[in-house]
């Protein structure tokens, strides 16, 4: 009579020059042609982004169109143009929601009217500005829009304080609205619009007075 036993033998992986070997396990997996369990695939570095960086969100660039914004003055060296020429969604969508957020005094309903009126009331400054001739895009017009809300922002607080005062709080409230709309009609109303530069300003000015009536409830 024949008797042995048959052992099996090592499988051995050259891993970046290094000698592994193989649990019995794996062996057999492999001589059944399933090795394919076994393989890892390595780690992508494109999917380890920060989730800022995966959502397109830059702060610094936020926060310096923010800056260009509250200070629109040529004279502060700010190069404004970036804020039109460069635009965002989630700076702009901030904004609005944060003047939504101020605007609420129990009324959720003002929410929804004060993104839509952005939405809207951008698209219809897009279309008035393309007739009219100018050279801008919808998102360009949205950014704009967006960012110029704040002024309002601003002066919200100075309003709850001073709000007992009528005179005052509507000097006020004309700063705020005549500060937010040159903001956006600098940067919009470019020298391509010449004599028809009015015919833009004009519902740019009433846009950013709803956006207030929104604030105020008036």
């Amino acid at each position: 009579d024949l008797s042995g036993s048959i052992t099996t033998p090592d499988v051995k992986l050259n891993l970046g020059g290094e000698f592994i070997k193989e649990s019995t396990a794996t062996t057999f997996l492999r001589q059944r042609g399933y090795g394919w369990l076994l393989e890892v695939e390595d780690d992508d570095p494109e999917d380890n982004k920060p989730l800022l960086e995966e959502l397109d969100i830059d702060l610094k660039d936020i926060y310096y169109k923010i800056r260009c914004v509250l200070m629109p003055m040529p004279s502060l060296g700010f190069n404004r143009q970036v804020v039109r020429d460069n635009p965002d969604f989630w700076g702009p969508l901030a904004v609005v929601l944060f003047f939504s957020m101020i605007s609420l005094y129990g009324q959720f309903k003002v929410v929804s009217w004060i993104i839509t009126i952005w939405i809207f009331g951008s698209l219809t400054i897009f279309l008035l500005a393309r007739v009219l001739g100018g050279e801008v895009a919808y998102g360009q017009v949205l950014g704009v829009i967006g960012y110029s809300l704040l002024p309002l922002i601003v002066i919200a607080p100075v309003l709850l304080v001073v709000g007992s005062f009528e005179v005052v709080s509507t000097l006020i409230k004309l700063f705020g609205v005549f500060w937010a709309a040159y903001s956006a009609a600098s940067l919009l109303v470019g020298e391509e619009f010449k004599t028809k530069k009015p015919l833009l300003i004009y519902p740019i000015f009433l846009l950013y007075i709803y956006f207030l009536s929104l604030y105020t409830g008036a």
